[in-house]
């Protein structure tokens, strides 16, 4: 097994690589993916979300209300960290969980927006940056996700520089071109896992 730890800016093209993997055979790990599940109405982790920040976080359906927990742990350093603590070894064991059931062969990819952020590269065989200029970035959450630029450029601000992330990087993919482009390279880099996997 070869685990692969995928990360890259917001508006990189993260998501498009981790679907060419699965594409070609991938198991994914998606971090916020299992991050949403892990506080499902019904798990011990909303209970405990909810021991921590009051039922004022919940939704009419009984739901976390995302928007209001972040507008209460963004704005506090000491509140997120408490977040942190009851959701992360949750998603930990989870993503250990679904490692654990792929076959021996398998290149196992952990689709991780904050890897270079939390110091998680050591964690994986192989770390797989998506990068893309800071201009690109910009542009696409514009353009694509309709976000204010004051707030896409927030966003950028919050998260690890280019240099940061690719100091980290065993591979990268270069996505500043249009989609034709990215297919030919993820392909040569999952060419690439498959042999170290199959090593």
């Amino acid at each position: 097994m070869l685990t692969v730890g995928l990360t890259g800016g917001i508006g990189a093209g993260k998501s498009e690589v981790s679907r060419l993997f699965v594409s070609y055979g991938a198991v994914l790990i998606d971090a916020d993916r299992i991050a949403r599940e892990v506080v499902e109405p019904g798990t011990p982790g909303l209970a405990a979300v909810v021991d921590a920040f009051g039922t004022g976080i919940l939704a009419a359906d009984g739901s976390l209300d995302r928007p209001k927990l972040g507008s209460i742990v963004f704005a506090d350093a000491e509140r997120l960290a408490a977040l942190n603590a009851i959701v992360h070894p949750l998603v930990g064991a989870r993503s250990q969980q679904l490692q654990n059931a792929a076959g021996p062969d398998t290149v196992v990819v952990h689709d991780v927006p904050l890897l270079t952020e939390n110091k998680l590269a050591p964690l994986y065989d192989v770390v797989v940056v998506v990068d893309a200029a800071p201009e690109t970035q910009l542009d696409r959450l514009v353009r694509l996700r309709a976000m204010e630029e004051s707030e896409a450029r927030a966003r950028m601000a919050a998260q690890a520089t280019r240099e940061e992330r690719r100091a980290v990087a065993d591979l990268v993919i270069d996505n500043d071109g249009p989609l034709e482009e990215l297919e030919p390279q993820v392909r040569t880099v999952w060419q690439e896992l498959s042999r170290r996997a199959a090593s």
